[in-house]
């Protein structure tokens, strides 16, 4: 039967930032994110519902979508990828910053989106959040984009 349709497509991978309200950071990985309105006023998240971070995003209602770059693959995909929030500390040795909501941002990555989420959709074994967008920051413009095609050949992803 070979591969099924959706396995041809190559998506870009993020880091999904949050802060709780008690101020609890949480990063995770995710490349189901899309632009969902014209003009990037909006766009929506997957986030898969065993996650430490869809808690936080739950409480908080704000998150930021950090668009990485090849040269944090082997890094990240290990440290935010394969590790759980709830025992992990992911930001030692990870540079990043606080936005002035408390929520972080990885300075690596090529920029990040600044979303406040307006809604969520159950989506299986993910969560879908529509998430009005705050503001746009291109941090590092002559990075090149992370992709899943990348991750596969590299062996960092199965599939």
């Amino acid at each position: 039967m070979g591969k099924s349709l959706l396995k041809y497509k190559n998506y870009d991978v993020h880091a999904i930032t949050t802060v709780s309200p008690l101020g609890k950071i949480n990063a995770n990985i995710a490349t189901w994110v899309m632009q969902s309105a014209m003009q990037g006023k909006f766009i929506t998240v997957a986030l898969y519902k065993m996650d430490y971070t869809i808690e936080l995003v739950r409480e908080s209602m704000i998150l930021n979508v950090n668009l990485l770059a090849k040269d944090q693959a082997k890094k990240l995909i290990a440290k935010l990828g394969r590790k759980s929030g709830r025992t992990a500390k992911k930001f030692v040795n990870l540079p990043f910053e606080i936005d002035e909501r408390g929520c972080p941002y990885l300075t690596e990555a090529i920029g990040y989106v600044q979303c406040r989420c307006v809604g969520s959709i159950d989506s299986g074994d993910h969560e879908l959040f529509v998430c009005e967008v705050l503001t746009q920051k291109v941090l590092n413009p002559d990075k090149e984009v992370l992709t899943n095609d990348y991750l596969r050949v590299e062996g960092l992803v199965r599939g």
